[in-house]
């Protein structure tokens, strides 16, 4: 089965990740799944789905968001190395998808001087929903490739 054809997986990401069936994953960590985001117009952009789908941060005991918050900042040190943007930005909301998932977007020095002190959110809905910003296996596979590879050698050394 193309997962990437079938996108059965995105009704519930952590569920598929758990069964294999996410080709969005790029590691597993301790507290849950790195991914890479559906969509690329900030190269790198990655998120952290926990394995259990609880509300928000606050349902985790103390040991995990310890865990949930470390791992997020791992995935941040990869994009860093990997990517080479002038700063990482972090984000946890959950009002869209109901569930906990961490944001981690790189910053660049190439964006626009009006875009750099804006939150990313404030982007246009074009850069969300345009075809040539989504992720394919075509255009961002290496980065894919890359980014996991750099994920799995530290977390060997992390934990």
């Amino acid at each position: 089965m193309n997962t990437m054809i079938n996108d059965n997986w995105k009704n519930d990401r952590i569920a598929s990740a758990h069964r294999g069936e996410n080709p969005m994953v790029l590691a597993k960590l301790k507290s849950g799944f790195a991914v890479i985001g559906d969509t690329q117009f900030l190269p790198g952009y990655c998120l952290l789905l926990p394995f259990e789908k609880v509300s928000t941060l606050n349902d985790l005991d103390y040991k995990q968001r310890s865990e949930y918050l470390l791992d997020m900042s791992l995935i941040g040190d990869v994009i860093q190395e990997v990517c080479n943007p002038r700063r990482i930005n972090y984000s946890i909301y959950g009002n869209t998808d109901v569930f906990l998932h961490a944001h981690i977007f790189p910053r660049y020095d190439w964006e626009a001087d009006e875009r750099k002190p804006m939150p990313v959110w404030q982007y246009s809905s074009e850069m969300w929903c345009d075809a040539q910003f989504h992720y394919s296996e075509e255009k961002h596979g290496k980065l894919k490739e890359k980014l996991s590879q750099k994920l799995q050698q530290l977390i060997k050394n992390a934990y």
